[in-house]
């Protein structure tokens, strides 16, 4: 399998995969607490080889294929093949979800966008990983920044001959390449590089299916994916308690971590979050995995509070959680500053402008108020809950708060 992804014709002796190298140690990394243990040299080693390691194979996500002459242009939710991702493999056989640049970071989303037509971002997947990694959640794929040459890392290494169809010349004379689907082969959909190096975000693969079975589950929260639609949790207040009696959120930590994720969406903004995926292995008790974070970032001056919707009816939050926030909330490690700084590594940097940074001091307050208002009203016992003993020990210095 491994050789079917080298080029053939390369006079280069085979490469040989190497059981030692990062991406097999992250996957080996994983248990059942996150995606890879507290300041884990693996991942760092990771983000570096995804950086700099060339590319020998490009060609179109799973999801992308599925779309292939399946396109509908009625549709008002458009499939995501309209963003475009490439799956990229390096010269180590480790791969990455490739993510080019869409916008500017100084493009706000406008204020008249439906959340699922929205661009995604690649620099909100890059800002979603350092966040989720501050908050000790570890839960995000590790995701850095980088420039691809895309005629010599994407168009001279791919076999797929659909995707060496849609590459072109822009009149710029910029390379530039497209979706294949029927609403969007026009240029004006197209990624350009300038002339051949593009921006873009490339994300760790998580093990395949057939070593680490996953599940995926529609969130009790979903949102309507239609022009005027409602779910139940948007006109019901006691919505949770009707989640609290029914399966797989009546027991286990199932609810507290969905909780997790909506804190997490809310920092940045995301409000597309229609499923969540765990292991298989994990059973129950594992953890949910923070996938697709694109549409994040995109709306620095508003703060969409119905994302908070799961704290806010259950009122319920992991102590764990609640102390990182409210550490994060003190003058010597204020979110945005660890942000900032965390962001610094980044080969893309700034990732972030300074008002998107700022809006996660002022997002991080409203949490913190509405855990307030939840314990004043039904009292610290009932709102604040302890996770299993020796899951969790407090970070005692900035140096580990900041990695």
């Amino acid at each position: 399998m491994y050789k079917e992804q080298l080029n053939l014709t390369s006079p280069e002796p085979p490469v040989q995969l190497r059981q030692e190298a990062s991406w097999v140690q992250f996957h080996l990394g994983i248990n059942r607490h996150g995606l890879y243990p507290r300041s884990s040299p693996v991942v760092s080693k990771l983000l570096q080889d995804m950086r700099h390691f060339p590319t020998i194979s490009a060609d179109y996500s799973q999801d992308e294929k599925a779309l292939l002459g399946a396109c509908d242009c009625s549709q008002i939710v458009k499939p995501s093949g309209v963003h475009l991702k490439l799956v990229l493999r390096f010269s180590d056989f480790g791969k990455a979800m490739f993510k080019p640049m869409r916008q500017q970071r100084d493009e706000e989303t406008p204020e008249d966008f439906f959340y699922f037509i929205d661009f995604q971002r690649h620099n909100a997947e890059i800002a979603a990983f350092h966040l989720d990694r501050i908050l000790d959640f570890r839960r995000v794929p590790p995701t850095v920044g980088r420039l691809v040459n895309v005629t010599r890392e994407i168009l001279e290494v791919t076999r797929n001959e659909i995707l060496q169809s849609v590459f072109f010349v822009s009149p710029a004379n910029n390379v530039c390449f497209f979706a294949k689907c029927p609403y969007m082969c026009k240029t004006e959909y197209a990624v350009c590089g300038s002339p051949h190096l593009l921006e873009g975000s490339l994300s760790a693969f998580l093990p395949s299916l057939n070593l680490a079975p996953r599940f995926s589950m529609p969130s009790p929260w979903i949102r309507s994916y239609s022009l005027a639609g409602r779910e139940e949790w948007e006109v019901n207040p006691l919505y949770c308690e009707a989640v609290k009696q029914a399966y797989p959120h009546n027991s286990s930590s199932r609810l507290l971590n969905i909780i997790d994720m909506a804190i997490f969406d809310f920092l940045i903004g995301n409000m597309d979050r229609h499923h969540y995926e765990m292991f298989t292995k994990f059973g129950e008790d594992g953890f949910l995995i923070h996938l697709d974070n694109a549409r994040g970032f995109g709306r620095h001056s508003h703060d969409e509070v119905s994302i908070l919707a799961p704290l806010v009816q259950c009122c319920r939050i992991k102590r764990k959680t609640l102390l990182h926030l409210q550490l994060l909330a003190q003058a010597d490690y204020r979110l945005s500053d660890v942000m900032r700084e965390s962001l610094l590594e980044d080969q893309l940097s700034p990732v972030l402008t300074e008002p998107h940074l700022l809006a996660l001091d002022r997002r991080l307050q409203t949490v913190l108020r509405t855990v307030q208002d939840c314990i004043e009203a039904h009292g610290e016992q009932s709102v604040v809950a302890d996770g299993p003993v020796g899951q969790w020990a407090p970070d005692s210095s900035r140096a580990n708060a900041t990695s």
